[in-house]
């Protein structure tokens, strides 16, 4: 075994890692996770908001 026999097989162990990784992120049962992954920046302005509302009605009150 020589130093192309070792390129050979550490090309197709990336290449098979790439392959099993792109079926994971896009299978659909990953979706929804991702879904909810991608709108956690939207949900965090809305915890704030509420959080500023609740703090001007104390003050105004």
């Amino acid at each position: 075994m020589d130093i192309n026999d070792l390129r050979g097989l550490s090309t197709l162990f990336l290449m098979i890692t790439f392959i099993g990784l792109c079926i994971w992120a896009y299978s659909s049962k990953r979706k929804k996770s991702f879904d909810e992954a991608a709108n956690l920046p939207f949900a965090n302005e809305d915890a704030e908001l509420n959080q500023r509302t609740v703090q001007e009605k104390v003050e105004n009150d």
